[in-house]
């Protein structure tokens, strides 16, 4: 069995219910040691990645957790380099990218169309990449859930973009080399007791990432 560690704290328990409905085991911890004694890891969402970390003043950014930025990147920076898996959702997805060099919107102009502020989220469409893991899943366009005001800016290094929401703001990228992945969505928030109609089924994409964590 698959052990995935996940890194973070908020709804956790629904990240914890996607990994094992598809026969993982998940360790949910909030500020784990760094230790790659696992198959996986999961950057769960979460709150605003602080902009000095890519190299800008506090423009837009919110309710920055000083604690946990450097937790998760030394967690990424240890996987990285360990060539294991990791799968970054909403805020991981962002911190991959920051990780590798990039840098982020701070506060979307289009922010009402991505996130209403409570705990539900909007649906909307994204465009994917041919040949892409997220276009292998559910085809060149589809429905995801949103519940964020930052995105990606500038793209890191050998990352690449995935999927897109109106060929404007990056929705989904993968790593050229390493097993490294990310969505600006919450996969854990489209399948099992929060399975909902006008979305896909998010079950597959952690299906897909154990299945690449029992290779690694």
């Amino acid at each position: 069995m698959a052990r995935i560690l996940l890194s973070g704290k908020s709804n956790i328990q629904y990240y914890i219910d996607a990994v094992n409905a598809v026969g993982g085991e998940a360790i949910a911890k909030y500020l784990p040691e760094i230790s790659t004694d696992y198959d996986g890891l999961i950057l769960c969402g979460g709150n605003d990645i602080d902009p000095k970390y890519y190299h800008q003043e506090i423009g837009g950014a919110v309710n920055i957790d000083a604690q946990r930025d450097p937790v998760d990147f030394a967690l990424l920076d240890a996987f990285a380099k360990a060539g294991k898996p990791v799968l970054g959702i909403c805020r991981g997805h962002q911190l991959i990218n920051v990780y590798f060099g990039g840098s982020l919107h701070q506060d979307l102009p289009e922010k009402d169309l991505h996130t209403n502020g409570q705990d539900f989220y909007i649906a909307h469409g994204v465009a994917a990449k041919e040949g892409s893991i997220v276009h292998q899943l559910w085809g060149s366009s589809f429905a995801v859930n949103s519940a964020h005001h930052q995105a990606i800016d500038r793209l890191g290094q050998d990352l690449v973009a995935t999927a897109y929401w109106q060929d404007q703001y990056i929705e989904a990228i993968e790593h050229q080399s390493l097993p490294i992945y990310g969505v600006q969505w919450h996969p854990e928030r489209m399948c099992v007791t929060q399975r909902r109609d006008d979305t896909v089924n998010g079950l597959g994409f952690f299906e897909w990432f154990l299945n690449i964590c029992k290779k690694a």
